[in-house]
């Protein structure tokens, strides 16, 4: 198989392409060639990185393969596509992956988003419009924080190109004194560790000419796989406390902090024989855990009591969740205890919580801020 050189689609890298006996032989691009539909996506070969991508030619799907050495990783540079026709976004993969902290210092901005569920376009959109980055991808928080509460995995056609974004979007944040947080939700955990009830087919597909099953494509041997291993599943900034779902009454009840949540959570994201070594796991992966409970907004409902039981045990002053929608925006529960962030993304109807000194706002993707409450 033959390199193929897009002008469109540069990868930066000291290596050659593989033959690839899953994939097509590539005639010369054309003028009208449709271009990346998928990827790329890291494999870890020994010491070598595989870069695999999938084109797509007027219908004609193919697989192009480069490689690089894992010696030589930070140096590897991708190009993603994004919603945009022939608009791109460039990075460099990290030259080492390790675990996020669970507890964070109090920062006066951060920029909520949760439930993008694969969806680039509204993504994108409500980060340059309310100055998260701007029209290159370049980050442009300085040192705020952004906090993604969840769900960024299944049902839309573009989960690959997001994931890559808050992936290249970390160094960048960092490098100006700002942070990324990606708490994860449900579907991430529910991608590790083979449901996929609500995967796109665009991906079935795309492992199928990869000739692999669709759990290769985040598994330990991948590169996103083992950058998806290092997040939390709850998180506290300051005085904010993120998961994708809630706390949950049996939650209060146990004896554990934040870090112990984490920590044991972690090394089962991808389990599943539910024969948990801690009777604690079976709570935090149930539907009474943190990215899954729903009590906070569908019926039978938490009590005020036990929010406010969470926040004393928690020392902060509100957990902020995705996960259940209830309304076309940005919305408070529990006597300003509970901020609601998930929204129809998928029809338009997008927005982001602000957190800006001692104000919340709802925020769109037009750059529109609401104030909903100050402290």
């Amino acid at each position: 198989m033959k390199k193929i050189a897009f002008a469109f689609l540069p990868l930066l890298l000291a290596g050659f392409v593989l033959p690839d006996d899953s994939c097509k032989q590539i005639a010369p691009p054309k003028s009208d060639y449709t271009g990346q539909y998928d990827g790329p996506y890291v494999f870890y070969n020994g010491e070598l990185l595989l870069i695999k991508y999938v084109l797509d030619d007027k219908g004609e799907k193919s697989v192009i393969t480069d490689t690089g050495d894992v010696a030589q990783k930070a140096n590897i540079s991708l190009t993603v596509a994004t919603d945009e026709p022939g608009k791109t976004f460039s990075f460099k993969l990290k030259k080492k992956l390790q675990g996020e902290k669970s507890e964070y210092k109090k920062v006066s901005k951060q920029f909520v988003v949760s439930d993008i569920e694969g969806n680039f376009r509204q993504f994108r959109k409500l980060l340059q419009a309310n100055g998260v980055i701007d029209s290159s991808f370049n980050w442009t928080f300085g040192e705020g924080h952004l906090v993604l509460a969840g769900d960024f995995f299944d049902r839309g056609n573009q989960v690959t190109e997001v994931l890559w974004l808050v992936y290249s979007l970390e160094e960048k944040a960092k490098e100006a004194g700002g942070y990324v947080h990606f708490v994860l939700g449900n579907h991430e955990i529910m991608n590790m560790n083979g449901d996929l009830r609500y995967v796109n087919k665009k991906y079935l597909e795309t492992a199928e000419l990869f000739k692999t099953g669709y759990e290769a494509l985040y598994n330990e041997n991948t590169e996103l796989g083992r950058w998806l291993r290092t997040k939390n599943v709850v998180e506290k900034i300051g005085d904010q406390l993120y998961m994708h779902a809630g706390i949950s009454p049996e939650m209060n009840r146990m004896d554990i902090s934040i870090s112990s949540i984490n920590e044991l959570s972690r090394p089962f994201y991808s389990d599943t024989t539910y024969n948990y070594p801690d009777l604690k796991l079976d709570t935090i992966f149930s539907d009474a855990g943190p990215f899954w409970y729903r009590g906070y907004y569908k019926a039978p409902k938490i009590s005020q009591e036990e929010v406010d039981f969470s926040i004393s045990k928690f020392g902060v002053k509100h957990i902020v969740t995705g996960h259940t929608m209830v309304s076309d925006t940005i919305s408070i529960w529990y006597n300003n205890k509970v901020i609601n962030t998930d929204v129809h993304h998928a029809v338009g109807k997008s927005e982001a919580l602000l957190v800006d000194g001692g104000n919340y706002y709802r925020v769109n993707t037009v750059g529109e801020k609401f104030l909903m409450m100050s402290r």
